[in-house]
Formats: C-alpha cells, structure tokens, sequence
C-alpha cells in the first residue's frame, strides 16, 4: 500500500472534493467511505478471500472506487477498465450476472475471482468483487451473500450527491486513453487504497524465515516501538510479538495454506486489533493485515460480547458475518425479523424491535419484539397511517436513521405524536427506513429501555444493517406474497371441506413436495350420488408445480361431471382418458375410482395406473387387493376393467397417492407392507367399529378418530415431511351400510294396474316410518314414473323406496331408453310427467345398469313436530 498521512493522496483534481465543500460534506464523504470499506471486510470474509474490490460506472467505464486487503501493485491492472474486457467485474457489469473466473492471473496472489453487479434501476452501475486464494467457487449460500451485499454497496453508491470516493465525475474531453485520463486513474487508485479515515489500517508482508519484509507506514505506527524499523526483524521478536495469539495463528494459516482471521487485544488492553493472515500463493510467506477496531463500526456491532475475555474477543470478528449469513438465509418475514431479535438486538443493548411494511402509505406491522400488548394494539390501529408515527415518516422522507435519546427528545420533535410516548415503554429509538430497489418498503424501530446515546460508529452500523435488512426483507415478502398464493390456489384446488354424508365419513390428508412451489397435481374428492351411493376418487398428475396443479383442477372437476351422470368406473375413465389424452402427449395421470353402495355393500372401482386401495376390516384385519391395474390415463387404451369389493358392515377404505408408500430410500413393496402394518397396529389400539346404531347418524367423536388416523399415518410414513420428494394424498373413508329396516323394495307386474299397486306400496310403506306427509307427493310422482314404464318401456319393473337424510323413491325397468323432459304446449294432451316430477322433487336423475336403467327421486323429509 502507498504511504499516506490520513489524507488521500495526490493533488489531481480528480480527488479535490474530498477536501473542499460545503461544512459536513466531508464528514458525509467519511461516512460512506467507512460504511463502504466495511461492506468490502464483509464480502472478504463471507467467501474467506484474499481481498475485495468495488467498481464503479462512468462514462462508458468501470472505475475503481474502493479495495480492501489488497496492495496496490497487485489491483493496479484494475484501477481503469472497459466494459468489453474479459475481467471478472467487467463480465459481471456487462452480463449483469454473477461471474467466477478461475486460475485469473490479473491479480498475482488470487486464484480465483467472484464478481457480482451492483444493481441499478436502469442496469448495472458498478460491480463487486472478492480474490479467492483458492480454486473453489464460492458456495449457492456464500453467492447469496455477495448479492445482497452488492445491492446494499449499490443502495449507498446510488445516493451519492456527486460522485464515488476517488472517482472523478464524468465530463465531456479526452478520451478514456489520453494522458489525462491515465493520470486521473493513477490518482484515483491511489486515493481508494489509502487507508479509510477514521480507522487505522497496515500491512506487514513476511517471509518463509518469518523476518519482516514490507512494512507500511500505518503498521509502523501500530506495531513500531520508534526506535527500531519493523523490516529486517523477526515478526514475534519485535513490536508485533506483543500482539496475543499472533504466533501460534501465524503458523497455522501457513501450514493449512487458508487465510485466518482474529482479533488480538494490547497487553494493556487499551487498544483492539483485528488481524488477517493472508498465504502467499507464490514464493511462501505472509501478508498480514492489521485494523484498529478498538473503536469503530465492527467493535461498535460486537461490543456487548462483553469483557476482555479471550473467548468474547474471538468471537467478535465474526458477529457481523453471522448476521449477514442469517439474513441471507432468511425466507419468510418472521425469519428475518427473529434475526434481528437474536443477532442485533443484543449486540446494541437494545430490548425493544418493530419492523412495519409499508403499503401505499400506510404501516403494516410484520414483527414486534419486547413490547406489552396494550402498546401493539395502538401500533395495529392508530398507527396505521404513516402521518401517525412521524418519526418513521422522517426517516423514509430523508432516507436516513432518525436517532432519538430520550423521551423529552422525542416529544421536543414530535408533540403531534404525545399518545405514542405514553404508550410506549421505551425511552430511546433509532427510526431506521428499510429502502431496497430504490424506493422505501418499510421501517425497523430498535429501542431502549433508558435513554442513551448513539456514538458516529453506532450511526454507521444502524446505517448498514438497515441496508441489509431492507434487502431480506423484500425478498421475504416476495416469498410470503407467493406462498400465500400457491397456499390459495391449492385450497381453491382441493375440497376445503369434505360432505358429511349417511354413507361415508372421510378425513383426508394433502402434502405437497418440499421442494415445489407448496402446490402439486395429487388430489382427492368424495363425490355423493344417488341413493345415498358415494363416489371417492383420488389421482395423481405426474410432475410438480403451478402447471401440473392447474391440470389436476381441469381434471377434478371433469370427474364431477362425469360422477354427476351416473357413469360407472369403468365408463367414467374412459372419458377422462380421452380428456387427458388432449392435454398433450406428456401429460399422464394415475387415478382411481371408486363408487360404494351402501345397500349392497360393494364398493366397484377401476384403476388407471394407480395403487389399490387397503381395506380394513371391522376385525382389525388390514387386506389390499392386487387387482390387475391399466395404464395411466393419457397412455392407457380402453376398456377399463372394473372390480368389486364385497364390505363388511363397517369398513375402513384408505385410497393414497404413491408418494406415501415410493420415496428414494424405500421402494413401494416396503412403503406398502409399513402402511398395512401402521393401520393394523392403530386398528388395534382405538376402538373404530362400531361407530353408529344407524346409517346417517354422524358421530364428531368418530370423525375425529379418523383425523387421528391421517395424522398417524402421515407421521409413520413420511416422518419429516420438510424432505419428500413427491406430493402425497390421502383418504381414509368409514363406510356404513344402510339398515334393512330403511329399505323397501317391490317387484310390478307390466300392467297398467302397476301404477294402482305402486301408490297403494307407497301409502302403506309411508305410514310405517311415519312419513304421511310425504304420501300425497309420493304417489303423484310413482304414478308418474310407473305409468312413463308401462307406456314407453319394458319389463321387469321394481319399485324401492330408501329413507335416509331424504326420502329416495327409485323405479327400475329393463329399457335404456333415456327419459328426458320435454315442452309441452297447452293443446298437448301428455308431455308434461316428467316435468311433474322434477317439480315435486328436490333433484331426480337416471341411472343405467347393465339389464336396464333405474329412475329416482329425491324429496325433503318434513320437519320433526
């Protein structure tokens, strides 16, 4: 490094206005150049580099504003470059990417080179870059880091009133490779490698006899004892061995060939000094650099580590990278502000935090730390508009931290805002405003429970921590805006709720893939039918994602329409085949579909691809059919063949997606024989047969025993549902049979007299349940459909009646004649039965089996007295 005296270099004009202006601009220019350098130590350390440098753009060129840990032979190449040079920081800028260029032999001791732009609204205004002393490319997390600390660097370069420090401003003459330009360049490099005022930087270079060999004038100053000049002396036989640990550090980041860092306090404790050991890749040796932290912005972050204890000084260097790490990490707004609770707030001393979005001029409350209730129920409402916390609003408006001491303070500047100190429980805040791309989002208030006072270091650490916390906290909301949305497409996708039906009880289970966007193509439905049948379906589109979902909603709500026309399984898939076939040729699905009588007790289902379902048994046995399955819908050919379990009285039916059996360390023979033994073991431990005297009474208590079963299931199979691989669904359906004594059932003759016999059935049936309100009704429609039988149809005719939540009246007949209601006109003499019966009833509808087809109703029963 050049020698200097605290002033930057040179007399060009290049870097005057760092010495002229208006009172406070140099102090402002200090600022920015400290908050700079400590953006540049942090991305040093982030990716254990040698060194960092920042460039910025200007008149069609990148110039170097800033250099950390490096001396200037070595970044001299990079003081003046054009945008179409093969340079990392070039490359970055001109890709607006992130670039690693391996083996760059620019920079003598850097093995490799990690360059990210600096983000601006119109592109690109400059770029960042740390030296690597190794060949590795930077980690996905490490990566992260130089990204957010660009933008941070990019958020301050942008405010600049003027222009960088050490960067002329851009004016209209020479060209970029005129003598004067090259002057100006020499100039500004040496201006940017002059040590930050306000701390105290050197450099010692060492050799492979660990005698001093460089020595500038700043660790002259640190180390010297003025009697004798460091170089040509042994490092730890002179000044510098009084540092602590030096030795013993010196030669293990020889040995392991790895930068090291540490901190190393005085033997009189009277000054700090945070040391980086740095191996010459070439020729052996050291360079070792040496800071002054005893005051500013890092020992400012980490002073609370407390004391002059050997463990709270090692730990110190490495606080802010902590931090830093964290927040880049974070994903969600919670995340990010538990960050700051568990990291910065003790660090400061501070025991109270608000963080607040901003929305279209008015405060959202995100996260609230170390504040009794009563005070959030004023944040939540009267603080609402930005009008009503004027200090937050001084802070967004100037872009800086609002820094108040005391309540008498706070009440001096703001007395509009009296009720918010009576309120509050804090007597000192920083108003930090959160800007990221440009435009504010927001605000962090960190406060104390006494008043004190902020030193210019503190000011300078709130100043880059808010530049920081802005940047996660934008892309948290990004995250929660769009996991909020994929959550509401897949409530939207799914059935929120499933019916409560005298037939069916059902609890169900959806968990997506981890690593998808929180939504996938797996589904499940439980669709009522007529006569208290239920239809249960469950499918899975193969793939991920937003696209795969939107097929399975297309898909879910073609089943319904089909289920709504009575078709069979086996019918019901081929339709929905064909539509999958024309969603495109890699578009396939597995589904299973089932229908369960509860008359009968059959359960008939067809397959596409899908695993069986398991049945258990009122026994406690667990039995899973090995039906022969056909191939998934989009690649299967029809027919589909259709099976048929015969239930006991009350049975449990588990329908599931692959994804709960298949994952990458189990195959689905496993999953499947893990998922029988799982039922069969919690069968056993809860009693779940019999849960009801009669078919349509609910019981919560069974509902809630089944919820209980999904959950354990869930949790033996998928056991950290944070890593599957695939969506899983779920159903577990209790199914109950219908009581004989709610069924009656007559065979009539095929004879206009059948319509005689069926009304006197109905008036006799009706007054054994106790339905003689219903019997005037009944009989019109019976005659109804009876008289539609003898007249158009064929035998043999039956007649059933069902009671249940409504009363079921059903006229079966040998004809698949497909009855439908037509428009009669006033001169029609008939025409007009079926629209009789569509009035009488509640719904009505067809079905068709295969010796014939069967006719129904269904009607309201009356109100209890």
């Amino acid at each position: 490094m050049p020698a200097h005296n605290g002033e930057p270099g040179g007399s060009d004009d290049s870097v005057e206005p760092l010495r002229r202006g208006a009172p406070g601009a140099r102090d402002e220019e200090l600022s920015r150049s400290q908050t700079l350098m400590l953006a540049l130590r942090q991305a040093t350390a982030c990716v254990d580099g040698l060194g960092a440098l920042a460039h910025w753009r200007s008149a069609g060129r990148l110039r170097l504003v800033a250099v950390s840990g490096l001396e200037a032979p070595s970044v001299e190449a990079w003081a003046d470059l054009g945008l179409d040079e093969q340079a990392a920081p070039a490359r970055a800028v001109r890709g607006d990417a992130y670039v690693w260029a391996a083996g760059d032999g620019t920079v003598t001791e850097a093995l490799g080179t990690a360059a990210v732009p600096l983000p601006g609204a119109d592109g690109p205004i400059g770029a960042l870059s740390v030296l690597t002393a190794g060949p590795g490319e930077p980690d996905p997390a490490q990566r992260s880091l130089l990204r957010t600390l660009a933008a941070w660097i990019a958020a301050r370069l942008d405010t600049f009133s003027g222009t960088p420090p050490g960067v002329d401003a851009p004016a209209a003459g020479p060209t970029a490779g005129s003598t004067r330009d090259a002057h100006r360049t020499s100039a500004a490099l040496g201006s940017v490698l002059a040590t930050v005022p306000g701390t105290r930087e050197g450099l010692l270079t060492v050799g492979d006899d660990w005698r001093i060999t460089f020595a500038d004038e700043e660790a002259e100053v640190l180390l010297g004892d003025g009697r004798a000049p460091l170089v040509g002396s042994v490092l730890w036989e002179g000044p510098a061995g009084r540092l602590p640990g030096l030795e013993g550090q010196c030669r293990r980041a020889a040995a392991e060939g790895r930068p090291v860092s540490f901190l190393s306090r005085s033997p009189a404790g009277q000054r700090l000094h945070q040391v980086r050991l740095v191996p010459a890749s070439r020729g052996g040796g050291l360079a070792i650099h040496l800071v002054d932290v005893t005051d500013p912005l890092v020992d400012a972050f980490v002073s609370s580590a407390g004391g002059t204890d050997e463990k709270g000084a090692a730990e110190r260097p490495v606080r802010m990278s902590e931090v830093t790490a964290a927040l880049a990490k974070a994903v969600t707004a919670a995340d990010v502000v538990q960050v700051v609770e568990e990291r910065v707030l003790p660090a400061l001393g501070a025991d109270g935090l608000l963080v607040q979005a901003l929305d279209h001029d008015r405060l959202r409350l995100i996260g609230c730390v170390g504040y009794p209730q009563s005070f959030i129920d004023v944040v939540g409402t009267r603080l609402s508009p930005l009008s009503a916390s004027p200090a937050v609003a001084d802070a967004l408006r100037t872009g800086t931290p609002r820094f108040v001491v005391s309540q008498a303070e706070y009440l001096r500047l703001y007395p509009e805002a009296q009720f918010l100190a009576d309120a509050s429980p804090k007597h000192a805040w920083v108003f930090a405003p959160l800007i990221a791309s440009g435009r504010p989002t927001g605000s962090c208030v960190i406060s104390f429970s006494r008043p004190r006072s902020f030193s210019d270091d503190e000011r300078n650490l709130i100043l880059a921590l808010s530049g920081l916390l802005a940047q996660a906290l934008e892309r948290a909301r990004l995250y929660d805006v769009e996991h909020a949305r994929a959550q509401e497409l897949q409530r939207d996708l799914l059935p929120r709720e499933l019916p409560r039906l005298p037939a069916v009880r059902a609890a169900a289970r959806y968990l997506p893939a981890s690593r998808s966007e929180k939504v996938g193509g797996d589904w499940y439905d439980v669709i009522p039918l007529s006569a208290d049948r239920v239809a249960m379906v469950i499918g899975d589109v193969m793939g991920h994602g937003i696209t795969e979902a939107a097929t399975m909603g297309r898909l879910r709500t073609a089943v319904r329409t089909l289920a709504d026309l009575e078709l069979p399984p086996d019918e019901l898939l081929y339709h929905l085949n064909e539509l999958t076939s024309d969603l495109g040729e890699d578009c396939y699905v597995t589904c299973l579909y089932a229908v369960f009588d509860p008359v009968t007790r059959t359960c008939s289902f067809s397959l596409a691809g899908h695993p069986p379902p398991v049945v258990v048994h009122p026994d406690g046995t667990v039995h899973c059919p090995e039906p022969a399955a056909d191939p998934p819908l989009g690649a299967a050919v029809p027919p589909f063949k259709i099976h048929e379990l015969h239930l006991p009285e009350e049975s449990i039916l588990v329908f599931y997606t692959d994804g709960l059996i298949e994952s990458a360390t189990r195959d689905i023979d496993h999953g499947l024989a893990q998922l029988q033994q799982t039922l069969a073991h919690a069968v056993a431990a809860t009693p779940y047969f019999p849960v009801a005297t009669r078919a349509g009474h609910r019981h919560e208590a069974a509902e809630r025993r089944l919820d209980r079963l999904c959950d354990l299931v869930v949790s033996a199979l998928l056991p950290d549902t944070g890593q599957t691989s695939d969506d899983t669904a779920l159903l577990i359906a209790h199914t109950l049979s219908t009581a004989p004594g709610d069924i009656a059932s007559w065979s009539l003759p095929e004879h206009p007299c059948a319509a005689g016999q069926a009304r006197e059935y109905v008036r006799k049936q009706l007054a054994v349940w106790g339905l003689d309100d219903c019997v005037t009704t009944t009989e019109l429609i019976v005659s109804e459909l009876v008289g539609n039988v003898v007249r158009h149809g064929k035998g043999p005719i039956r007649l059933r009646l069902l009671r249940s939540r409504s009363l079921v009246c059903e006229v079966y007949d040998g004809s698949l004649t497909t009855p439908r209601i037509r428009r009669a006109t006033y001169t029609d003499e008939g025409g007009r039965g079926l629209q009789l019966v569509a009035a009488l009833s509640r719904r009505w509808g067809a079905r068709y089996l295969h010796d014939g087809k069967c006719i129904w109703t269904e009607q309201d029963l009356p109100v209890p007295r």
